[in-house]
């Protein structure tokens, strides 16, 4: 039989691909890619659903580490809020899923590789793009996009061969990933609809204001409240702190890959308090031109695993740089969580280039003369003051008949 590897999330639709992908004569092969949206047991159950709906063989890969080490740790260094807005919580994953399920069509020499996209997304590009650039060889399927099939067929044709699950349709559809959470649904389908309390994973059960302090090390979230940690789980700390408060969330409207506008809502409270901390520490330790330049690569390089070319070596140039500009990016920023919002209240760092004894802004200068200052002013003023005296000049010409 051919062989044919399925990214599988336990959805409807990757749930159908399985024995409609037998039928059409294929042994088929589930993977599913955790990259921090499942737990142990929810890995468990989704492999006894895979193997009852006919997979021949199922593979859980915990791709966490790769993610954060190839992925996020990059949406770090940059800041990166797709639109000032967001974190590319859902949109940064899909290519590691790729990755991964990937690996595992040539670990069993597998002649084609599925995914249960359908045609409305991004996703379906960013798969394919990984598939057709890496492995040309192998013939990409994705059953539900390319035969248009709709969830009604889908579900009548599981139960005709026998698959009973509950596939009541869940009012928002959810996306959960250690970077946060992107939310659907009916609210999101238009411009001014707004998503209730009841559509967010994590509901508001805290109200006392609390602190959190976050320390970084070369531009790494490294420790949370005293405790020494890896990035990973400073990542998992932060959410656990700021859930309950409702923290992270937003709409987000952007430029999809298939060229129209897409509206989505999302959670991500670790993310954007971990950039927003981030930030402030670059702020106090990083030159003008590094902050300057870093504004315009993360920008790009924000868009570029937005929109599924992250294999684009601009991309590795890219990450040369921004790791290049974390040297310094070393100290410990406090947080205060309260509902619905947080606020960076202030960071120390051994790096600070607001150093005393340099002077301090807007009260004393230790580093120069009121006589420096007016020479400085001179020479600054110099261009522009050769260009106004042209333009004077222009002005007073007479004017020629």
């Amino acid at each position: 039989m051919k062989k044919i590897v399925l990214a599988f999330s336990g959805g409807l639709d990757t749930s159908f691909c399985v024995p409609y992908l037998k039928e059409q004569g294929f042994e088929v092969h589930t993977v599913l890619v955790n990259t921090g949206g499942f737990s142990k047991e929810e890995e468990k159950k989704i492999k006894e659903r895979a193997m009852s709906l006919g997979a021949k063989t199922h593979t859980n890969v915990d791709a966490v580490k790769e993610y954060y080490e190839k992925g996020i740790k990059f949406l770090i260094f940059g800041n990166i809020l797709k639109n000032s807005t967001y974190p590319l919580s859902v949109s940064s994953e899909r290519i590691f899923q790729a990755l991964e399920v990937l690996k595992v069509v040539k670990k069993l020499k597998a002649g084609y590789v599925a995914h249960g996209s359908t045609g409305a997304g991004n996703d379906q590009v960013r798969f394919d793009l990984v598939f057709d650039v890496l492995a040309p060889e192998v013939k990409i399927i994705a059953p539900v996009r390319d035969n248009n099939f709709q969830r009604k067929f889908e579900i009548d044709y599981l139960v005709k061969k026998g698959f009973k699950f509950s596939w009541t349709k869940s009012k928002y559809s959810i996306n959960q990933g250690i970077w946060g959470t992107s939310i659907g649904g009916v609210e999101t389908l238009h411009s001014d609809g707004y998503l209730p309390e009841e559509a967010y994973p994590h509901k508001v059960t805290k109200k006392a204001e609390s602190v959190v302090k976050i320390e970084f090390k070369k531009g790494e979230p490294v420790g949370v409240n005293g405790e020494k940690m890896n990035p990973v789980d400073a990542i998992r700390k932060i959410a656990e702190l700021a859930n309950p408060y409702g923290i992270g969330r937003d709409m987000h409207i952007g430029d999809t890959i298939i060229g129209i506008k897409g509206r989505v809502g999302f959670e991500a409270a670790a993310p954007l308090i971990i950039i927003k901390a981030h930030h402030l520490l670059e702020k106090h330790v990083l030159v003008k031109g590094q902050l300057n330049w870093k504004d315009h690569i993360s920008a790009y390089y924000g868009q570029l695993m937005h929109e599924a070319q992250y294999l684009d070596p601009t991309a590795r140039d890219m990450e040369a740089f921004l790791q290049s500009t974390q040297k310094n990016v070393t100290g410990t920023v406090w947080v205060r969580l309260r509902p619905y919002s947080f606020l960076v209240l202030g960071c120390t760092s051994p790096f600070d280039l607001m150093n005393s004894k340099f002077g301090a802004y807007g009260e004393d200068n230790k580093s120069y003369t009121a006589q420096d200052v007016i020479g400085f002013t001179k020479v600054l003023a110099n261009p522009l003051k050769i260009y106004y005296s042209l333009s004077d000049a222009e002005k007073a010409a007479p004017k020629k008949k």
